[in-house]
Parts: C-alpha cells; sequence; structure tokens
C-alpha cells in the first residue's frame, strides 16, 4: 500500500478514536517525520483517565514496513508529569513476515521546573511471544523525546525511536525502524 493509502487508514482509525472519545474528553494528534519513516498517531480519552488510541509508522529504513498498532491507556498530565501506562496490540507489514499481538508498556514524561514548556521523556512497549499471530515471534518499539510546548495546544518535539520484530521464519530478528525525528503535537 502507498503511503497516501497508509495516511488514508490512519485518518480512518483517528476518526473511529475520536468519535468513541466524544467530543467532551481530551484527545490529540501527533505526526512525525524522519529520514526514513513516517510515523502518525491519535488518541482520546473516553473517560477521565483512560485514552483509546491508534497510529501507524511506514519505514523503509531497511525494507518496506508498515506497523499498525491500537492501544488502551491509563492517563495522567498535570503540570509536573505526562504519562500513561496500558496495553497496545501491535500489526507488523514487513517484507520479512507479518504478523501482530498484545503488548504491554507506556511513556513517560517529566516537566522541567527551570522551563515549564519543555519536557523530557521516553515510551516503550513489548510485545511477547505468548500473545501473538502469523509470523511474529515478538516486537518492540521504543524512543525518547524531547518537547516544547509553543502553545497550550501545541508541542514541537524532536526524538529517536527504535522498532524491531523478531519473525518465525528464515528472517528472524529485524530492525524495523531506526533513527531521529522531528514531530508536532495537536492537542484539544
Amino acid at each position: 500500500m502507498n503511503t497516501l493509502g497508509q495516511f488514508a487508514r490512519a485518518a480512518l482509525v483517528s476518526g473511529i478514536v475520536f468519535a468513541a472519545s466524544g467530543a467532551h474528553a481530551a484527545g490529540s494528534l501527533d505526526l512525525n517525520l524522519g529520514a526514513d519513516a513516517m510515523q502518525f498517531e491519535a488518541a482520546g480519552e473516553i473517560t477521565q483517565g483512560v485514552a483509546l488510541g491508534g497510529g501507524v509508522i511506514n519505514s523503509e529504513y531497511r525494507e518496506d514496513a508498515t506497523i499498525y498498532h491500537a492501544q488502551l491507556l491509563g492517563v495522567q498530565r498535570n503540570r509536573d508529569r505526562d504519562v500513561g501506562i496500558g496495553a497496545r496490540w501491535t500489526q507488523f507489514d514487513t517484507d520479512y513476515g507479518n504478523g501482530g499481538g498484545v503488548g504491554l508498556g507506556g511513556y513517560g514524561y517529566v516537566y522541567l521546573p527551570q522551563a515549564p514548556d519543555v519536557s523530557l521523556g521516553g515510551y516503550g512497549f513489548y510485545t511477547p511471544g505468548a500473545v501473538t499471530s502469523g509470523d511474529l515471534d515478538d516486537g518492540y518499539e521504543v524512543g525518547v523525546r524531547a518537547r516544547y510546548a509553543f502553545t497550550p495546544n501545541v508541542d514541537g518535539y524532536v526524538g529517536l525511536r527504535q522498532a524491531a520484530a523478531d519473525f518465525d521464519n528464515r528472517h528472524g530478528s529485524r530492525t524495523l525502524d531506526r533513527g531521529a525525528q522531528v514531530g508536532v503535537r495537536l492537542s484539544f
């Protein structure tokens, strides 16, 4: 599928997320770009402290790889920190193999007291082999970011990400995306 088709799929996912979350709940849209990859995510609170989200990474790091995810997280954001912990379904569609599974993980950012518009942190999600399907044995996505709040509703950030999967076929373990990205997140 081409990048435009993947973007359309991600837009559909985001529409479903926002319809489920209702107009009164907090939500966000996130887009980041790297030398070999593009990622789009959307999330919305379905009730106070519980967020439903989804996204897609399209990477040409080594070969074509598309990684979709849907997640349900417990979240908390205040002036000191922004954290979320929960479950994520990740689906890998790659030149090396296809498959998906349920994993656990989360994210965490702390706001610097000396510079309250700056936050530092990261995220990680791991899908173990016990709960996978298709060619997937296990997989993960991890990243670190430095964010700056340009306005109360717009964050810009720079970061590093790595996504990898181990497939139950002749290809074995493969890094599917690795590198720096720059992004923007709109909150409402």
